[in-house]
């Protein structure tokens, strides 16, 4: 399991879960550690596309460590959900 860094404030959750991609259609079985940042990175694009006024720079910061924390840890995830 890879830990979450120190600067993530969202909900962590004790279980892992299969997530599709909501464009291409492929699906990951993702760790509790790696669901808890994917739901993060997906709520902050969400916030991106529905509210651009809402989007702070330490949102946009946190959301782009959040896509590096997400690659490095487990590739080819990144590459099927969120790449």
């Amino acid at each position: 399991m890879s830990k979450l860094p120190k600067w993530f404030n969202g909900e962590v959750y004790t279980e892992g879960a299969t997530v599709q991609n909501r464009f291409g259609g492929d699906s990951c079985h993702l760790n509790a550690e790696e669901l808890s940042m994917y739901d993060f990175i997906m709520g902050c694009s969400m916030v991106f596309e529905t509210m651009p006024s809402k989007a702070s720079n330490k949102i946009i910061d946190e959301f782009h460590k959040g896509l590096g924390w997400f690659a490095k840890n487990n590739p080819d995830a990144y590459m099927k959900l969120l790449d």
